[in-house]
């Protein structure tokens, strides 16, 4: 069992829970993601490492209420256990391949879509605590949907926000202000895109126009996490790859986002009758 120390509503479906687990805790790396399971028959859960302690032997999920199996996580509070946490899983950031000392001189742009800003928040800390130059751009649909604002302030060199209302920040989307910030002559090394699939390949098509490097991150398809049950497998570069054991991040240019998009929507009927049935109307799924 793995004990809830601490519980934060970050938005009316969002929320952020500190969760005891010494050993993930001491072997976790940027990129990384657990899976979580709430109740001996509960579904496993794939949850990307929002961040990590290793002294106090805790790990920092966010998740965002989706469906039956999340509301139930979300139910738990504080003093409250979690039946199972598996991890870490999958590859970590690319980043993690280089030297400390090589990193110092890079400069890094993270575009984070809504809940994205989660697993953008570990690695834009490991790479400012090197000394690297590390923008970060966190876009939502509106002011209220913005999370970890002031602790993404902490671990930056610059961050800007744009909501698609304009009620905060900039007004309009993340790909905007991405073209905005290479014409103003910032020259990054790479950009890193997570959040929603579609945010992330018009991320990628902005890259491509502005020239620039580019890796996203497919934990939005994962299930099961270990690949045995296929439903992430995604086209990356003509071969057929696996969100979960091969990623989840990936060259943005070599993913097929087309099919990526069709793959998210293959049990959206099973998806919206399991929500009817638990009072999770409210949810909407498009």
């Amino acid at each position: 069992m793995y004990k809830i120390l601490k519980k934060q509503q970050l938005t009316p479906l969002i929320f952020s829970m500190e969760v005891e687990a010494p050993r993930i805790a001491q072997s976790a790396k940027p990129g990384q993601f657990l899976i979580v399971r709430c109740g001996e028959m509960g579904e496993r859960v794939p949850l990307t490492i929002c961040d990590f302690d290793p002294k106090k032997g805790t790990v920092r999920i966010v998740i965002q209420i989706a469906g039956v199996s999340s509301n139930k996580i979300c139910s738990l509070n504080e003093g409250d256990s979690l039946t199972d946490i598996t991890g870490p899983l999958g590859k970590p950031s690319d980043f993690m391949e280089f030297t400390p000392d090589s990193l110092k001189s890079k400069h890094y742009l993270f575009v984070a879509g809504g809940v994205g800003a989660a697993p953008v928040y570990p690695q834009a800390k490991y790479l400012h605590s090197l000394g690297a130059k590390v923008d970060v751009i966190i876009g939502a649909r509106n002011k209220d949907l913005i999370i970890m604002e002031e602790e993404m302030r902490g671990v930056c060199t610059n961050l800007f926000i744009c909501t698609d209302d304009g009620s905060k920040g900039e007004k309009g989307n993340v790909t905007v202000l991405m073209e905005r910030l290479v014409n103003e002559g910032n020259k990054y090394d790479m950009c890193v895109a997570i959040g929603p699939m579609i945010m992330m390949k018009f991320a990628t098509l902005m890259a491509k126009k502005c020239n620039l490097p580019i890796i996203v991150s497919l934990n939005t398809l994962m299930v099961d996490g270990t690949g045995m049950c296929g439903a992430c497998r995604v086209s990356v570069g003509g071969k057929t790859m696996f969100a979960c054991v091969d990623g989840p991040e990936f060259n943005g240019y070599d993913v097929d986002f087309d099919e990526a998009l069709r793959r998210q929507t293959l049990y959206r009927k099973e998806e919206q009758q399991a929500d009817a049935a638990a009072g999770l109307d409210f949810l909407v799924r498009k």
